[in-house]
């Protein structure tokens, strides 16, 4: 490669490296400092799916893995992923380290809404020390944000696979949430299953418009969302 070559190359890295420096929030990590939450609705069922179709470890000599407690006896359908601070473009995360730490009685209090205390800590470290709220008072604010939202009556116990389309799965959203609009949800998907549906919400915990997270939605035309295993519907409550 020639000099004048190099010099051009090396120069567009530069600039791309301070383009994504400029882009970055100013209040990049600083608890308490976000625009709007996304609160991530996982299908229960697509996750545990998933989970089942993993290898299983090479080694014959590895301990068996535990099942996630989500996927044991207890049949959920939308469970609460995680209430996400935002800003209009990224996030932050991990704005506290170590993050403070949560006591049992929080974990167990969350555990109808989100069925796995591991999922509980993860969330916690990584979104809840960015609210900028007391671990109490950030769960609090995942309960309120859960009750903010009408999960569509089709989903709530799907006893077989339905095949739906994202912007199928959007609309029933928005007719069941008045004023939630399309550009304030997105559905995420993996290969072939709907993974979850996000909702933008303000401080406040209103619905608002979101272009950044609208623009990340599933892309593929169809996907399946597995049946919600036999029993009494856990956290199926609208």
């Amino acid at each position: 490669m020639s000099r004048a070559r190099f010099a051009v190359v090396l120069g567009a890295a530069f600039f791309a490296a301070c383009s994504v420096a400029t882009a970055q929030d100013a209040r990049q990590n600083k608890p308490g400092e976000f625009d709007f939450y996304v609160l991530s609705l996982s299908w229960s069922p697509s996750f545990c799916e998933a989970s089942a179709e993993r290898p299983s470890p090479a080694s014959q000599t590895a301990a068996p893995q535990r099942p996630d407690q989500q996927c044991a006896e207890r049949p959920y359908a939308f469970v609460v992923h995680g209430l996400w601070p935002q800003y209009e473009r990224g996030f932050p995360e991990y704005c506290q380290v170590p993050a403070p730490r949560l006591d049992r009685n929080a974990v167990s209090s969350m555990l109808d809404l989100m069925p796995a205390p591991r999922l509980i800590f993860r969330e916690w470290d990584r979104h809840g020390t960015c609210s900028g709220l007391s671990s109490r008072a950030y769960f609090e604010t995942v309960r309120k944000a859960r009750a903010v939202v009408k999960i569509p009556a089709d989903y709530l116990d799907l006893k077989a696979p339905l095949t739906v389309t994202p912007d199928a799965v959007e609309e029933a959203f928005v007719q069941a949430n008045p004023g939630l609009t399309r550009k304030g949800i997105t559905v995420g998907c993996d290969n072939k299953r709907l993974r979850e549906v996000r909702i933008c919400l303000t401080k406040e915990l209103g619905f608002r418009e979101c272009d950044d997270v609208d623009s990340r939605t599933c892309r593929r035309e169809q996907v399946v969302m597995p049946p919600v295993r036999a029993g009494k519907t856990a956290s199926a409550r609208d």
